[in-house]
């Protein structure tokens, strides 16, 4: 748990350095991102979608949202980007699971736009956009994954060439040490679908990051430095907006996703390790529970740990240049 003596240290530290994101000449290597999302639920998918809207490293090539209320969660992905005046397709994805019934049925901080936005975000082609855009650019494609897995899964399944084609394959989910938690061995994103959770991580990818629970977990904010912070930028200031609706019934902010977003540009924020993932699908009870295999012929990398401090001088660095 990140003490506030911590982040005010960051915070420090963040402000006397210089710029992490120049490149002499003034040539900029950047990422393509693909962004599949269930934004409108935990805030930490507004609190990554922001990083990636400011980052100028990232190219985001579109971005697909997941489980119940699809389209309300894509309109609250196109006002971020709106707001950042950054033109990026927005496609509404699988509304429902593969196998098992929703668990997460309502978008709940999409009541902070639907008074003013009542726009449609495509359906039922955010699967043929994603296959298709990867085909456009083999190999160069980051495919970031920050909700539950079923539209990765479809998207595998339809073309099983896919996962072969992508640059590298960035999820949040699952749990692969005893990090004390407050779910046990169960992690949201994995347990929501876990039968596409299993597809994912049986895919046959070049390579994979993976940062589960028991490594986000242990960076967070209060209410009161999310106050403090999330200011002096729009994009920052609507998430904390939003973030209302999440501290009603919480009193932490934990940076799950944003951390997975920030090691697609520094993978120095964390360390890791190689294995591979099993993924329990027998007893309805603990189907979507992850364990971890060290194995070092694995394409998949695992978070071990994580540098706190490092990791919030790389996400506000991208708001305060």
């Amino acid at each position: 748990m990140l003490k506030r003596r911590q982040l005010l240290i960051a915070m420090t530290l963040m402000s006397a350095m210089p710029s992490a994101f120049s490149i002499p000449g003034g040539a900029a290597a950047t990422e393509k991102i693909l962004l599949d999302t269930d934004i409108g639920s935990d805030i930490d998918d507004a609190v990554a979608l922001a990083f990636l809207l400011r980052h100028p490293a990232c190219e985001l090539m579109g971005i697909t949202t997941v489980t119940g209320e699809p389209d309300r969660r894509a309109r609250l992905a196109g006002a971020l980007c709106q707001i950042a005046n950054v033109k990026v397709p927005v496609l509404a994805g699988a509304a429902i699971p593969l196998v098992i019934p929703q668990r997460q049925t309502e978008a709940p901080q999409a009541e902070k736009i639907d008074t003013r936005d009542k726009s449609a975000a495509p359906s039922g082609e955010a699967i043929e956009f994603l296959r298709s855009t990867i085909r456009k650019h083999p190999g160069e494609i980051t495919l970031l994954a920050i909700g539950p897995l079923t539209n990765i899964a479809l998207l595998f399944r339809t073309d099983p060439e896919i996962p072969s084609m992508l640059k590298q394959l960035v999820v949040m989910a699952g749990k692969y040490s005893d990090y004390p938690t407050p779910w046990g061995p169960t992690e949201w994103n994995a347990i929501v679908d876990p039968h596409a959770t299993h597809i994912v991580f049986n895919a046959p990818v070049s390579q994979a990051r993976i940062f589960g629970l028991d490594i986000t977990w242990q960076v967070s904010m209060d209410p009161e430095a999310v106050s403090r912070e999330f200011s002096g930028d729009p994009l920052l200031e609507t998430v904390r907006d939003w973030s209302e609706v999440w501290f009603r019934e919480r009193d932490l902010l934990h940076f799950h996703d944003p951390l997975a977003a920030a090691a697609v540009f520094n993978p120095e924020v964390c360390r890791y390790k190689r294995g591979r993932i099993n993924v329990e699908l027998g007893d309805p009870a603990t189907a979507g529970v992850t364990h971890f295999v060290p194995d070092p012929e694995s394409p998949f990398e695992f978070a071990a740990s994580v540098n706190a401090d490092q990791f919030f001088r790389e996400y506000f660095g991208v708001f305060r240049r």
